[in-house]
């Protein structure tokens, strides 16, 4: 989705996909989809399973130290 954040494609990438991230995460893929950020009740989750960083995944609310 060309409105993503690059930090969530990487994540995404990283964990295999929006499936893959859904079933992680316990929600459905279609919530997933609709992401152009990681929401932020989900960016310490999705940091714990992507190694992506939370400063980089949401630098309007994690900023880097």
């Amino acid at each position: 989705m060309p409105n993503e954040d690059k930090a969530l494609r990487e994540a995404l990438n990283r964990i295999g996909g929006k499936r893959a991230m859904a079933r992680a995460l316990g929600i459905a893929q279609q919530a997933v989809s609709k992401w152009q950020k990681v929401p932020v009740l989900r960016v310490l989750e999705v940091e714990r399973l992507t190694g992506v960083a939370r400063h980089d995944l949401r630098p309007d609310v994690y900023p880097k130290p």
